[in-house]
């Protein structure tokens, strides 16, 4: 694809059921502004919920919510999750075991190694639909391993004797640290070429109105046109403040 270039940073993490929500909207958004001419380029980078072995072990998805937000609160959110997802292609199964997502992390940066921004976009539908509707435990080294094998990016063998090292732990722990030292105290976090952050599972039209705006500031494409009814974005340097406590859209923290 020719066209300017536009990074899109997509800060997630895997167990968050709105970072797959907002990654299904940044891809429609992008679907719905081809006349804009952008090579839109995506890295994901990491952020961790849960920090630990002892936090997951032997706990179900939704165990580890009642306990988190209580019975009732977390009905609800079920309920609006569910909805929402449903609204752009997910089918969340809200069972299944509890994921510490290290490794999935690290495989991520490795296939970004690997394959680049292509591949980490075909790695990450793949882990979100692994965990959010077919409820497999994305922290084995086993799953992770069937799962970027059967996307073609690495073999079986291959991601096995990658997982079980310590190839790129320092990495991504470093990202994980550079992430909360920015401000960043929930997901999904997406950076805009640099411009605007966006906290939250944002709807398409917040990317789109974004877009146009990139679009109109650098004369690129149409770019004239905007959205009236779409929240105006924050700037980066005032979104690290304040996301975390007041985001812009639903996030998990």
């Amino acid at each position: 694809m020719s066209g300017r270039k536009v990074k899109l940073v997509y800060i997630s993490d895997y167990t968050c059921p709105w970072c797959f929500i907002g990654y299904k909207e940044l891809q429609n958004a992008i679907k719905q502004t081809p006349q804009l001419g952008f090579n839109y380029e995506i890295e994901v980078r990491p952020f961790t919920l849960a920090t630990s072995e002892k936090q997951c072990a032997g706990h179900t998805k939704e165990e580890a919510m009642v306990k988190k937000f209580g019975r009732e609160r977390w009905e609800n959110c079920k309920n609006v999750v569910t909805q929402k997802g449903q609204e752009v292609g997910i089918e969340f199964a809200m069972s299944g075991p509890l994921s510490q997502t290290m490794l999935a992390h690290r495989l991520m940066a490795k296939v970004q190694a690997v394959g680049g921004s292509e591949a980490q976009m075909t790695l990450l539908q793949a882990i979100f639909s692994a965990y959010h509707e077919q409820e497999m435990d994305i922290g084995s080294e086993d799953v992770l391993a069937d799962i970027v094998e059967e996307q073609g990016i690495l073999s079986r063998d291959e991601a096995i004797s990658f997982l079980q090292s310590d190839e790129l732990f320092t990495k991504v722990d470093e990202q994980i640290k550079e992430a909360r030292t920015k401000g960043v105290t929930g997901v999904p976090f997406t950076i805009i070429d640099g411009r605007w952050a966006v906290s939250g599972g944002q709807p398409a039209p917040v990317f789109v109105q974004i877009f146009n705006k990139l679009a109109a500031a650098c004369g690129c494409g149409p770019g004239a046109g905007y959205l009236h009814d779409a929240p105006t974005p924050k700037a980066v340097g005032e979104c690290s403040k304040t996301c975390g406590d007041e985001a812009d859209g639903p996030m998990c923290s």
